[in-house]
This record gives C-alpha cells, sequence and structure tokens, in this order.
C-alpha cells in the first residue's frame, strides 16, 4: 500500500480533513497547526479531533503530520522571533499530543547573516528545551533548497543539529524532493547515490516522510518553487522511481504540488497506478 495524501486545509476542522483526505484516495495529509503565515491557532475540539482518529483508525491511516507556520524561525538574528518560535512550537506540540504518535515538519530557519554555526545553536537550544521524553510525537527537520541564508540546505548541517539534541529518539528528517534537487542531491540521475550519502551522513532511519515534489527550477538552483508531478524539471519517472525506491517505498509520502484538490487527487491516483509494491 503506497502511504500519500497531500496539503489539506485545517480551516474546516479535523474530521473535515479525513474526510477530504478519504475522497481524493489518499490515506494520510498534512496539514498547519496554524496560520501559515501567522500564529494564531484555533481552540482544540476534542469531538472533531476524535472524529478524525476514528477516520484514521476504520481507514488504516498509518499517521499524518502536521507543518509548522512560515514564520516560525529559531534562529533568528531578532530574538523575539526567536521567542516567537519557542512559544508557537511549544504550544504545537502540547497540541499535537491530541493527535498521539504523529509527525510535525518544520524548517530549520534562516541564521540571517549570524553563520551557520549560530544558528544551529540556537535551533538546538530551542528543541532541547521544548522535547520533552514524554512527548508521542517525532519532530522533522526538513530538507531546504539553500537560498538566502536557509539552515539544512545539506545533509551535514541537518546532522549537526541532530548531534546536538538530547532526546534524539524524538527526532527525525523530512526529506523534499524539490528542495533537495534545487540544493544539489541529483535524485534524478543518481537516487542511489543521494541515499547512500544520507545514509552515511544521518542515516536512512531517520528519515520518517517525504514531501513528494516536482521542481519549477532546473537542477542545483536553490530556489525552492514547487511544481505539480511530470511538469517539471525533476520530471515523472524520477518521482516514480522515489516512490518505488526499496529504501524509499513504505515511507509516507506528502504531494506539495501547486494543486486544488482535483488536481491532487489525480497526482494521487497516478502515483498509486505507478505503484509496484
Amino acid at each position: 500500500m503506497l502511504n500519500i495524501g497531500c496539503h489539506l486545509s485545517a480551516s474546516k476542522g479535523y474530521e473535515a480533513m479525513g474526510k477530504e483526505a478519504l475522497e481524493i484516495e489518499a490515506n494520510t495529509f498534512q496539514f498547519f497547526t496554524r496560520n501559515p503565515r501567522g500564529g494564531r491557532a484555533k481552540k482544540i475540539d476534542p469531538a472533531d479531533i476524535e472524529a478524525l482518529l476514528k477516520i484514521m483508525r476504520e481507514n488504516k491511516f498509518p499517521l499524518i503530520m502536521a507543518h509548522a507556520p512560515y514564520t516560525l524561525n529559531a534562529c533568528s538574528a531578532n530574538e523575539k522571533t526567536r521567542e516567537f518560535a519557542f512559544d508557537i512550537m511549544a504550544d504545537d506540540l502540547k497540541r499535537m499530543e491530541y493527535l498521539p504518535n504523529n509527525l510535525y515538519n518544520f524548517h530549520p530557519g534562516s541564521h540571517v547573516k549570524q553563520g551557520v554555526q549560530v544558528g544551529i545553536k540556537y535551533i538546538v537550544n530551542m528543541l532541547n528545551a521544548i522535547l520533552k521524553p514524554e512527548q508521542t510525537t517525532t519532530v522533522l527537520l526538513e530538507t531546504m533548497a539553500g537560498k538566502g541564508t536557509e539552515i539544512g540546505r545539506n545533509f551535514e548541517e541537518l546532522k549537526q543539529i541532530l548531534d546536538g539534541i538530547a532526546l534524539p529518539d524524538k527526532m527525525g528528517v523530512c526529506l523534499d524532493t524539490c528542495h533537495v534537487y534545487d540544493a544539489g542531491y541529483n535524485i534524478v540521475n543518481d537516487l542511489d547515490g543521494v541515499l547512500d550519502e544520507f545514509n552515511k551522513i544521518i542515516g536512512l532511519d531517520k528519515l520518517r516522510a517525504i514531501h513528494l515534489n516536482d521542481s519549477k527550477n532546473p537542477f542545483s538552483s536553490h530556489k525552492d518553487r514547487h511544481e505539480k508531478i511530470g511538469k517539471g524539471s525533476i520530471g515523472k519517472e524520477a518521482v516514480i522511481r522515489i516512490i518505488n525506491h526499496p529504501k524509499l517505498c513504505r515511507l509516507p509520502f506528502f504531494l506539495e504540488t501547486p494543486n486544488e484538490l482535483p488536481g491532487y487527487a489525480k497526482e494521487i491516483k497516478m502515483l498509486r497506478e505507478a505503484y509496484k509494491f
């Protein structure tokens, strides 16, 4: 079974997301914990959450993934921005315990000319202050395209963050296909080599999810613009090789392509038909 879904809007509630996932034949999905460009979050409705959990149990969803807002920058040069990131993530992880044993993904952030090592230190300090032994949520660092002063443009930077975490079993990585391709990892012509490098530096046991996207930009462009599957420089055949790779095929895949629900439904159908396992 291919575990695949897309990004859904939480504005209508948790149960509504579960129903939308079923409508497009997805068995997982990703959602923003709150306004992606702000900081406000809707009040938790336990009944709404239980309705989603019921859908997940009855339809054998393996898990779902929350995404932190884009405004979260744990390594900003601005202290108030770092405090905002701390408050948002701490609150998000408390809220995620209503949905136990799932994933929470975030962009490591931009060091804003402070230097990579300073930025990594800020990220590590934040995570070590927030992560709790009793939490059931796994927090994922997302691979980044490397635009500007982004941290996470290569596997080594993510490894440095992971090495500093006091509770390493609470952490993992989400590999974004558009981002790594734009960052200079050739998943089109050397997928095995990229995975071998990831395993050598980080360890494939830490790879917990994949953002499945094509790219509007050419290889190693460091720009980060997602495209529909088969319409970009990665291409349909390379994406199909990714979902069928023995080291990746059991992971959850989350489409972040520029689509509405009908477009996601078409991509999911196409990928399910191409899946060999």
